[in-house]
């Protein structure tokens, strides 16, 4: 077999894997229906160009019509490359629109430099595609999280913040104006890495934080890293666990009522709760 050849063999292989894992996800959450508008936001970065190319894929063989409008949020970062996205994007004939706003000079603003600007960043940039998305009309938002992300904002939430949550592959926003989907939820993060680099993407690198790393994140990916080089499939398993809870077997009274929870001899419960409660 020729370079050439098994360069595209792996492609091919690898497009096939990402385009069953996505199409189960859209299935699954019921992600994009006939008729959909889906804005897709580009930061031009592996996973983003990876969802978009998947869902353009998808788009041709899927038995519904759905339209697909690509966005770049230029924020105006020192020496961002401006013409490579529009560059790729007019190749693909893909609608879309770079929506310029200034949001790196609030940011280096408002954050010292030794703090991370991923909160704030992230905050900005999605007020800006949410009402975006609104102003078009589009009915889903596609965000490029994969199944790492998904755990490892799982362990950063259990870790850092006292919370069992994760990024669900579907979500309604707070203000209830915008349905966020996340197709490439069951995608492993090691295939898309292997995907883009076959497809020789035009990556651009994030250079708002310069040299900051996220670092509690970086823990949990390598933590998560270890975990399955020493027990192979323990990370499959992590993601398996976040699609069956069992709220009866946790201890959030919010979601399970274990209040009203009763034995066989309902008077001696009871009783044995009022005394209890009297003690304390």
């Amino acid at each position: 077999m020729s370079a050439t050849a098994d360069h595209r063999f792996k492609l091919n292989r690898s497009r096939k894997n990402l385009r069953r894992d996505v199409g189960k996800a859209i299935a699954d959450f019921n992600m994009i229906e006939d008729g959909d508008l889906v804005m897709v936001c580009l930061s031009g970065g592996k996973d983003s160009y990876t969802l978009l190319d998947i869902l353009l894929n998808l788009q041709q063989h899927a038995p519904i019509d759905f339209h697909l409008h690509a966005v770049n949020l230029d924020q105006k970062q020192p020496g961002f490359p401006e013409n490579i996205l529009p560059d790729y994007l007019s190749s693909l004939g893909v609608d879309y629109k770079v929506i310029e706003q200034d949001t790196y000079s609030i940011v280096k603003e408002k954050i010292p430099e030794d703090k991370t600007y991923c909160g704030l960043c992230s905050r900005l940039r999605r007020g800006i595609l949410y009402n975006y998305a609104e102003s078009i009309g589009a009915q889903k938002i596609a965000l490029g999280h994969h199944r790492d992300d998904i755990i490892e904002t799982l362990f950063l939430n259990m870790f850092y913040g006292g919370k069992l949550k994760a990024m669900p592959p579907k979500l309604l926003s707070d203000d209830g104006r915008n349905v966020v989907i996340r197709p490439l939820a069951y995608c492993k993060e090691a295939e898309i890495s292997r995907y883009a680099a076959l497809a020789d993407f035009p990556i651009i690198p994030c250079n708002l934080c310069g040299s900051q790393d996220n670092l509690q994140r970086q823990a949990i990916k390598s933590m998560l890293q270890q975990w399955d080089k020493e027990q192979p499939g323990r990370v499959e398993s992590i993601f398996r666990a976040i699609a069956n809870i069992s709220p009866s077997q946790l201890a959030d009274t919010s979601l399970f009522d274990f209040a009203s929870l009763r034995g066989g001899n309902r008077n001696k419960s009871h009783s044995t709760r009022l005394d209890l409660v009297e003690l304390v």
